[in-house]
């Protein structure tokens, strides 16, 4: 029978590790080649081995296209429990087939709940309308507000998401001079539209520098990163493959 408390809302990635934890899910698999693994424990499990008990999906505004999946696992067999977390688009050049069908089709069949780990108290997601058949973006304004937010003063970079639907993600990004976006992979086409700045971005070692008006898109799956060259706004938008 399903725990009812893994319905909760536990917070941010962190947070809901160490709730899990507490909740009996101690063992921190990860994924190899054909199992899920406990390199503490010595333990293997196959697909056939263990069930996916609850899925959460976190979502980072800092940095928009970094995105996680946290399973909360079990198996009766070896009467363990434990938590693996994964990044979407499971790619079939890191698990097999078998292994791939399990994580995804419980994604599919499952709602999965969508979290911030970057909310922050001046911009709670109740008072932005993020999802409508009609969604005004005044990007000179929302730059104002990420200038005058405390992420922007006490760190080197702060964002807003203008536009989140299941196919697509609109998010307005800024950085301080020399901010890094670390190489990541997006799950989706995305196109990068610089407002204010000029930033280098890096793909398959092909450095572009790109100044205001000027724009770059990007195929899925392809690493990348981005460095401001001067302090800069760009406009990032992920059109999400849900396959």
């Amino acid at each position: 029978m399903k725990n009812k408390n893994l319905d909760q809302d536990f917070g941010t990635l962190s947070e809901t590790i160490n709730r899990l934890v507490k909740l009996g899910y101690t063992h921190d698999f990860n994924i190899m080649d054909e199992c899920i693994v406990c390199h503490k424990e010595n333990i293997t499990l196959s697909p056939d081995d263990f069930q996916i008990d609850h899925v959460y999906r976190f979502e980072g505004d800092s940095d928009p296209e970094y995105q996680s999946i946290l399973y909360a696992i079990s198996s009766t067999k070896f009467d363990v429990r434990g938590t693996l977390v994964n990044g979407y688009g499971t790619s079939s050049d890191e698990v097999t087939t078998k292994l791939i069908e399990k994580l995804n089709t419980h994604n599919n069949q499952n709602k999965m709940e969508s979290k911030s780990n970057d909310e922050t108290p001046q911009r709670p997601d109740s008072e932005r309308l993020l999802n409508a058949p009609f969604v005004e973006m005044n990007l000179q304004e929302v730059i104002k507000q990420i200038k005058s937010e405390t992420t922007w003063i006490d760190s080197d970079r702060n964002a807003v998401t203008l536009f989140k639907s299941e196919t697509m993600r609109i998010v307005l990004i800024g950085l301080h001079k020399n901010a890094e976006l670390k190489p990541h992979k997006a799950n989706g086409v995305i196109s990068v539209q610089v407002i204010e700045g000029n930033i280098e971005f890096t793909a398959e070692d092909q450095i572009t520098s790109l100044e205001k008006r000027q724009m770059i898109a990007l195929q899925e799956n392809i690493i990348h990163s981005v460095k401001a060259l001067t302090e800069s706004f760009f406009l990032l938008t992920l059109a999400m493959n849900n396959k």
